[in-house]
């Protein structure tokens, strides 16, 4: 992990870690780390292998091209999946197809120059004066978080998953990861503690306690599931439609209140949560219309200021 390369700088690090086309410290990692026994160590040697270089398929078969020591190049072979993993190359065979998987998606193709890597830098906060020229073990705890996040982007993955994010970054900090995250076109699985953070960002909540999983919210394919059920069932008119058709309000001061876009953090507020808001704006629930905007307690919402502190 970064702290075991605190002497270099974050320019650096991911340069090491991405500049074979692959994510070095992914392959390093227990996952992928080879465990050799002295039967497979046997094996190898008797084998007279050095490495496994690349895979194809022939005849809805995989193999793979295999270098043996003192060979040349043109000499190698391509030996079935089945038997390679019979002469127990299981790690090997692991470690190649992560790397083939890896360059594959174009991850050899981004340049690991200082410069692209900079850029990258800056786009999670970290200025060219500790990115390039500071080093690793001078940066401050919310610092190499923001390093670590842009190592796991680098890549440009469909999902990230992040683990307690919110440690050692500051409420700035936290306002411009929720934005990011909510604009970014990803999936988030997240492991946090920091209901404030996380509900501003997940639109799903797994709670896993004494042995069992609750499910809170609605995924947005399971929303628009049970928007196409109301849509078939009968359609009727809301107590507060009818008095609006007629002219009423159930709120004589509901127009004090603001309409609301996005919530405190930043994040555009959904088609369901500005119906619960206008309905919560029409009967004066501050607590309600807070809650959707996920104000924290203690805090007041600029641009919202006649919510209140919530105290």
């Amino acid at each position: 992990h970064v702290e075991q390369h605190i002497e270099d700088s974050p320019c650096s690090y991911i340069q090491w870690r991405f500049k074979d086309g692959f994510d070095k410290e992914k392959i390093e990692s227990e996952a992928f780390r080879i465990r050799i026994t002295p039967q497979e160590q046997k094996a190898i040697d008797d084998y007279n292998l050095e490495g496994i270089w690349s895979r194809r398929l022939r005849a809805g078969v995989p193999e793979y091209e295999i270098k043996k020591k003192h060979v040349r190049e043109k000499d190698n072979i391509y030996v079935s999946k089945d038997e390679l993993l019979a002469m127990g190359f299981k790690h090997l065979l692991r470690q190649t197809d992560e790397k083939i998987a890896s360059k594959e998606a174009g991850l050899d193709l981004r340049p690991v120059t200082t410069s692209e890597i900079q850029t990258h830098l800056d786009d999670f906060g970290l200025a060219q004066e500790f990115g390039t020229y500071g080093k690793i073990r001078g940066l401050s705890g919310g610092q190499k978080v923001k390093l670590v996040l842009a190592a796991a982007m680098w890549n440009c993955p469909h999902l990230l998953v992040l683990d307690e994010p919110t440690n050692y970054l500051d409420r700035e900090a936290l306002g411009a990861l929720s934005a990011a995250l909510n604009e970014w076109g990803g999936a988030v699985l997240m492991i946090s503690h920091n209901k404030e953070f996380y509900g501003s960002v997940c639109k799903e909540e797994w709670i896993v306690a004494d042995g069992k999983v609750d499910v809170k919210g609605d995924s947005d394919e399971r929303e628009m599931k049970a928007v196409a059920r109301k849509k078939e069932s009968k359609k009727e008119k809301s107590a507060d439609a009818i008095v609006e058709s007629a002219g009423g309000n159930t709120n004589a001061d509901g127009d004090k209140y603001k309409d609301a876009t996005t919530n405190f953090w930043g994040k555009a507020v959904s088609k369901k949560e500005a119906r619960n808001y206008d309905k919560a704006k029409k009967k004066g629930d501050v607590a309600a219309m807070r809650k959707i905007l996920a104000i924290p307690k203690g805090k007041v919402m600029p641009g919202q200021e006649e919510l209140g502190d919530g105290k």
